[in-house]
């Protein structure tokens, strides 16, 4: 595989005690990152807004996502319509802080597991509902600095790269966009021993799509006679690393988030196995 000469933004969690915008870059510093998650949730000042957002400007930081993680599909309602509520007002967050994107998964009919697998999740009935909602928060906010974007999860919309076309053409609205985790969309033995041609496949079809991505890892249990798949820290899985790292660093300014690790140790083990495959490759985290 050819090397390039360029750059990923990378960051992770911040575990620390960092509630000023001042704290917030010396931790993101002392760490190497150079994207971040949101320092702020919905309902911040402006002073506050401004503040992070002026700092992370100053000191080179892509502030990558704002989670606006709930179901907006459930069967409820109520929690249908507490989702909307949250999604619109995190991409108005995601908006005034310049942020790349405000994402959420779909959601799911699962009345139990906001995120979990349901028989109803891949049915023509809830791909409408989605492109019904994501337009209606897209188009409650009208952003015009950011996007609203769907990370693939297994068992719901968008599941697969073909998926993720059908639902931007579907939605036809300039300001939606893809957030790419490969992890989520690994759900069979051949995907996973195959999985650097899945993540060929992502970039090739959605590249221009994608605003932010997350960095996992995944195991295929070799004990088990039913396909059991696990997300581990990178480096001890089998993510192909090397062709996620030369694919993102072709897009300029997508930032690489890790995520899910419990412990300041883990996320220091994962980003150095991760720039250590970026040094491999010729991409600098």
């Amino acid at each position: 595989m050819a090397t390039i000469d360029c750059s990923i933004p990378f960051g992770g969690p911040l575990l620390g005690n960092v509630d000023t915008p001042d704290s917030w870059i010396a931790e993101l510093k002392r760490l190497g990152y150079r994207a971040a998650f949101s320092p702020l949730q919905p309902g911040a000042s402006d002073d506050d807004i401004l503040a992070y957002k002026n700092v992370a400007r100053e000191n080179g930081i892509i502030i990558a996502e704002v989670g606006a993680w709930s179901n907006m599909v459930s069967p409820d309602e109520t929690e249908r319509a507490e989702s909307i509520k949250k999604c619109v007002a995190s991409l108005e967050l995601a908006d005034a802080l310049e942020a790349n994107c405000c994402v959420n998964v779909s959601g799911s009919r699962n009345t139990n597991y906001w995120a979990g697998p349901h028989k109803d999740n891949l049915t023509s009935e809830t791909f409408d509902l989605i492109v019904e909602v994501v337009r209606e928060v897209i188009d409650a906010v009208k952003p015009t600095r950011t996007f609203f974007a769907l990370e693939a999860m297994p068992w719901a919309y968008p599941d697969s790269p073909d998926n993720y076309l059908r639902l931007i053409k579907a939605i036809d609205r300039d300001r939606f966009g893809v957030h790419l985790d490969p992890v989520n969309l690994v759900v069979s033995p051949q995907l996973f021993f195959r999985n650097g041609n899945l993540i060929s496949e992502c970039f090739r079809k959605l590249g221009p799509h994608i605003l932010s991505c997350h960095g996992k890892d995944i195991v295929l249990r070799e004990d088990n006679f039913i396909p059991q798949l696990d997300e581990v820290r990178p480096g001890i899985g089998q993510l192909d690393y090397r062709t996620f790292l030369t694919e993102l660093a072709r897009l300029k300014r997508v930032p690489l988030l890790m995520e899910h690790l419990e412990t300041e140790e883990e996320y220091a083990q994962a980003a150095a196995y991760v720039r250590s495959v970026g040094v491999e490759v010729g991409v600098s985290l």
